[in-house]
């Protein structure tokens, strides 16, 4: 593919200059077949990564890769939502991405704003419920206001749940569950003792989900990386990971079923033993 600049040149000409696009992705080969009659992921997290990259392998500005990665945030939601997912929970933005430049944190914070504003509707019609998890008092009065609108309109929705980890980190939420935990056991003289994994777990972002619903199954990070980025570290104890080399704009449903497939074809053994082995 290749992009085209408009430059004014001497005296007023007009000139054009091309440019080829950087490092452009081909869609990785699928090691399984997806089969929509084996296990579906109830929940899957989606670090969703690449998209300065993008923009910047087609000479735009950081933003233009943040507003097309809305554009498939819609696409995988509904994709997910019609394979059954249960819970799809996307990390939009980490109480790090505050470091970023000001002028590219202004527009992340006006894109949910622009994004729910056009896209609720559809969610109410595909039945998807939208949840925010994170610091969200922290984030700007539109922001904020943008946020409890979609929650309120599709909180009589039935089906997927659409989970936002907006101002978000795992470090600072489990600390945060741990002065919480520690504060009831001041208030009602409980005994360190009481302390438990079920606590803990009702006491993260993620408490308001069924136990069964808490932890992903299936964590996806795009753009090649290879790490966590301080992301439901509780959670994901025993997630299946999957790695691509899409950044997050070119991320589609092919490549969502692709990880599912791969999913599919992982022996879970939670620290135990497979049957085959159990056999032995």
């Amino acid at each position: 593919m290749v992009f085209v600049e408009l430059l004014e040149g001497n005296e007023g000409v007009s000139m054009w200059r091309l440019f080829p696009q950087k490092n452009k992705y081909v869609q990785e080969e699928a090691d399984f077949d997806f089969d929509a009659t084996k296990a579906i992921p109830k929940h899957i997290a989606i670090i969703m990564d690449g998209n300065g990259r993008w923009a910047q392998n087609r000479r735009l500005p950081r933003i233009a890769g943040h507003k097309e990665g809305m554009e498939t945030v819609k696409k995988v939601t509904k994709h997910a939502s019609k394979l059954g997912v249960k819970v799809l929970t996307l990390y939009a933005f980490s109480t790090e991405n505050w470091k970023r430049p000001t002028e590219e944190v202004n527009f992340l914070m006006q894109l949910p704003v622009d994004f729910f504003d056009t896209f609720v509707p559809e969610l109410i019609a595909e039945n998807v419920q939208v949840h925010v998890m994170g610091y969200t008092e922290y984030l700007p009065a539109h922001t904020q206001e943008a946020v409890k609108n979609a929650v309120a309109q599709t909180k009589d929705n039935t089906g997927m749940i659409l989970n936002f980890a907006l101002n978000y980190g795992s470090r600072a939420e489990i600390i945060t569950a741990t002065q919480a935990m520690a504060q009831e056991m001041l208030d009602t003289g409980a005994s360190v003792d009481s302390l438990n994994e079920e606590q803990m777990a009702k006491h993260l972002m993620t408490g308001f989900l069924p136990e069964e619903l808490r932890d992903p199954e299936l964590v996806i990070r795009t753009s090649g990386e290879e790490r966590i980025s301080n992301f439901l570290l509780w959670q994901i104890a025993y997630s299946e990971l999957f790695f691509t080399d899409a950044l997050w704009p070119d991320f589609n449903g092919e490549l969502l079923e692709m990880a599912i497939a791969s999913y599919q074809n992982r022996n879970r053994r939670f620290g135990g033993l497979s049957k085959k082995e159990e056999q032995k």
